[in-house]
């Protein structure tokens, strides 16, 4: 069965394509009149900001030049300098691509480095676009190269920008995050390369010593996006809402040490409404009816089973189950091009005791026990579960090149690109719980902490599905022209990032009685049209 060229070319058009913009009826924005630029009861002379992947710049998977260029504290310093805010030093990554840590592999020599819109067979062929690591053999020069981050060569003692790609709330408070580099999980190397002192010296502590008069504080969000981008399936844990609360106090007590010191903080968005969660459809799998029948008939012995366990009292007890969810189980494809993807759901009760228990009494053979081992957690997907961007890579390929075992179908997607129910409200508990902690810790902070809510604004643009500023649309998704994420489906690109300091420039002006103007998104890119051979 020639299955996985049916289903590759549907889901290289389900990652994009399928998320087309929809006709969205908009009003034209309001104009108020210019104000003059006053910092309030503010002081930007020394602006410093402390934060990860999100503060510094990351975008389409990784950190370069012109996303650094246009990280959320560089777009905010430059609204600063209206209003006496001082220069805004960086620590260049000096690349054009950058690397991409989750697409390389240095142990094989794969370096990668941005991720872009790739169609592969051009503007005019029936193939859409999809996000590509640069590096691959199919991504056209210039974006096939990437460079291994160098150590910082310029004056440390001098940067305002000490945010740090993929570290936790707790990283920024403990020397172990610049090094040792081996047998040390809290290691970083983008904080060692600028570390005033790796492995002694912390985030935290060099971020104070540049003697801020403002600053900004925004971590937390990996704290709860590391389990979610892993689909929940454990390599990654959320942080416990004790930790995360000794953790920002601790983070914010030395902030403001100094008394004259003020700052601005921002919550953490639902990390289940990203692009990487909205792209990939739980029902993206194309078939044909000759296919459907193939895939079908492979599946037949497992609804059978299934069947056999349902009519058995004895084997439901053993289970804990009932015969309505074991029908739910059942898998089952027709002509359709939104068939559900197959999955593995980790919460379901482990067929496992009810196969051996027929294995002993004869109802099935050893090689069918064997067959089934792989299918005693799985159903078909829903529309309560998101399936992650990473998932499109590997939806309808096939395993070993074995034409009958493809991913998505025959062989059940893991536990690793699918976030179940269970999983999106642990998120969404975390989410919430940390926010009540960072809105306390600016409540309490002598009104020296303004508090941006980072959170509400994206659930509106979420919601609304689109806003305008500055006579630009921009929508909650990758998709150009007016997508406000970049290409990897979690971080905004920079017409995103000059969203976010809006949301953090209204905040800082209402608490402290500044009018420092917000950024005009139509100076800052979208996320590029796709490139082609």
């Amino acid at each position: 069965m020639k299955i996985n060229k049916l289903i590759s070319f549907g889901l290289i058009l389900a990652v994009v394509v399928s998320c087309k913009q929809e006709v969205i009826t908009l009003e034209d924005p309001t104009v108020t009149p210019p104000v003059t630029p006053a910092k309030g009861s503010a002081d930007f002379t020394k602006f410093v900001a402390i934060g990860n992947s999100l503060t510094a710049g990351f975008q389409a998977g990784a950190l370069f030049n012109e996303g650094q260029a246009n990280s959320l504290p560089k777009i905010m310093a430059t609204q600063f300098a209206t209003v006496g805010g001082g220069a805004f030093n960086q620590p260049d990554i000096n690349s054009v691509n950058g690397f991409n840590s989750s697409s390389s592999n240095l142990a094989t020599g794969v370096i990668r480095g941005r991720l872009v819109l790739f169609d592969p067979d051009g503007p005019t062929g029936p193939r859409g676009a999809g996000p590509a690591a640069a590096g691959t053999s199919g991504v056209p020069a210039p974006f096939n190269t990437a460079d291994l981050p160098t150590p910082f060569a310029g004056n440390k003692t001098t940067l305002n920008n000490f945010a740090v790609p993929g570290i936790l709330l707790g990283q920024c408070l403990t020397p172990l995050t610049g090094g040792p580099s081996t047998g040390n999980p809290a290691f970083n190397g983008l904080y060692a390369r600028f570390a005033s002192n790796p492995g002694t010296s912390t985030i935290i502590g060099d971020a104070l010593a540049a003697q801020p008069t403002f600053f900004l504080f925004d971590l937390g969000n990996n704290d709860v996006l590391g389990y979610a981008t892993t689909g929940g399936s454990g390599a990654v844990p959320i942080t416990s809402t004790a930790a995360f609360q000794g953790q920002y106090t601790a983070a914010m007590t030395a902030l403001l040490t100094n008394p004259t010191v003020k700052g601005v903080v921002g919550n953490i968005p639902d990390v289940t409404t990203i692009p990487f969660f909205r792209t990939v459809l739980w029902n993206a799998i194309p078939m044909d009816a000759a296919t459907a029948t193939a895939v079908n008939s492979g599946f037949a012995g497992y609804n059978a089973v299934l069947d056999a366990i349902k009519g058995n009292a004895g084997l439901l007890g053993l289970l804990g189950t009932t015969g309505a969810a074991l029908d739910a189980r059942k898998v089952s494809f027709s002509a359709s091009s939104t068939n559900e993807i197959v999955i593995v759901d980790k919460t379901l009760p482990n067929l496992g005791p009810a196969l051996d228990a027929l294995l002993s009494a004869g109802g099935i053979t050893s090689t069918q026990r064997a067959q089934l081992a792989s299918y005693q957690q799985i159903r078909e997907a829903n529309s309560g579960d998101l399936i992650t961007l990473s998932a499109g890579g590997i939806l309808g390929t096939t395993v070993g090149g074995n034409p009958l075992l493809v991913n998505g179908v025959s062989v059940p997607l893991a536990d690793q690109f699918v976030l179940l129910p269970s999983e999106i409200t642990a998120c969404r508990e975390a989410v919430t719980a940390f926010n009540a902690i960072i809105k306390s810790a600016a409540d309490n902070s002598n009104n020296r902490v303004a508090f941006a809510d980072l959170n509400a604004a994206f659930t509106n643009l979420v919601t609304t599905r689109a806003a305008v500023f500055n006579g630009v649309t921009i929508t909650p998704s990758f998709v150009p022209p007016t997508g406000a994420f970049s290409e990897d489906g979690v971080h905004p690109n920079s017409r995103g990032y000059a969203f976010m300091a809006n949301i953090f420039i209204a905040a800082i002006n209402a608490k402290f009685g500044a009018t420092v103007p917000l950024s005009d998104l139509s100076k800052y890119k979208g996320t590029g049209l796709p490139v082609n051979p």
